[in-house]
């Protein structure tokens, strides 16, 4: 049984997920997702989520796996992606690693050990308290005093993340960047990543976050808040439901919504590019402005040695 994958990784909007269903399409193979937030069930538009039609064109793993009501932690994703990409490789096929978490797709490539921590919720609420009562910055400079590694990889503005990583040490004594140690990957990948210029990366994001609002994203959060999904509910957090939220509350406008929603997603793209970095040898980097075709071409010539099961 040959094991076979190949990612694609980038910052958002730079077409990741369009050029892998092009490739699955021409070469075969399975999609994986390795967004977190387009794990969530109900969430479509704001997580930009490929339609149904085209996962039912190309077998598509990792959609639609979670209850946003209840969390979803990297450990989990870590289990789910290894039952996916074993019943992959069963079917004789490969893998094409599609999305933007870093997190998600670093745990597999690298075969993190990650601490298996049950939500705390007593504890979450505590730590929220906090940085609702100080402000992030009090929250960041507390796991930075029991874990340096981690405060310094971490955004401290991601207040759910150092929440997170803050909860791992509390629970188990050991910092999360201890428990996250690598090891070697028991299958045969490639790693690729799409590049877009800042400029256009940003004209791109703000043309999806505009088309996400006129599209139904405040109609798809009231839905979500009137099936009973909690406001708070760490999914709701996701950058443009949050925003959503807020101006279903009365608490911002519409325009205001859109535009902090634009800010947040122009910082999200600035953090995936420090986790997928540009001299990182591992990663071939493609320009995503090249236009579909020329990418797939550029794709199908690398990828062969992989999909074929021969060694790199």
């Amino acid at each position: 049984m040959l094991r076979r994958l190949v990612a694609i990784v980038g910052p958002t909007a730079s077409g990741k997920s369009a050029i892998a269903l092009e490739l699955a399409k021409r070469l075969g193979g399975e999609i994986v997702n390795a967004d977190s937030r387009q794990v969530y069930r109900g969430m479509d538009i704001g997580t930009a989520k490929p339609p149904i039609a085209e996962r039912k064109s190309v077998r598509h793993h990792l959609f639609d796996v979670a209850d946003p009501r209840v969390g979803y932690s990297l450990a989990l994703y870590q289990q789910q992606a290894r039952v996916a990409l074993e019943g992959i490789w069963a079917r004789d096929s490969f893998a094409w690693l599609v999305g933007g978490t870093a997190q998600y797709v670093w745990a597999l490539l690298e075969a993190w050990q990650v601490p298996d921590v049950a939500p705390d919720e007593a504890l979450r609420s505590e730590l929220g308290d906090v940085a609702g009562a100080h402000g992030w910055q009090a929250l960041h400079e507390r796991l930075a005093t029991v874990d340096p590694v981690a405060a310094q990889r971490l955004d401290g503005r991601n207040v759910r993340r150092v929440v997170r990583a803050l909860e791992v040490y509390e629970k188990t004594g050991r910092p999360i960047s201890e428990w996250q140690k690598k090891g070697n990957p028991d299958f045969e990948f490639l790693l690729f990543g799409v590049s877009v210029p800042r400029d256009e990366l940003y004209a791109r994001i703000d043309r999806r976050v505009e088309a996400m609002f006129a599209g139904g994203l405040v109609d798809e959060v009231r839905g979500l808040l009137e099936s009973g999904v909690p406001a708070d509910a760490p999914a709701m957090s996701s950058i443009g439901y949050g925003e959503a939220v807020r101006y279903l509350a009365n608490e911002i406008g519409l325009q205001e919504a859109v535009e902090r929603t634009k800010f947040a997603t122009h910082r999200l793209a600035r953090g995936q590019e420090q986790w997928f970095r540009k001299d990182d040898p591992r990663i071939t980097w493609v320009h995503g402005a090249d236009g579909i075709d020329l990418q797939a071409n550029i794709f199908t010539g690398a990828c062969t040695n992989v999909i074929r099961g021969e060694r790199r």
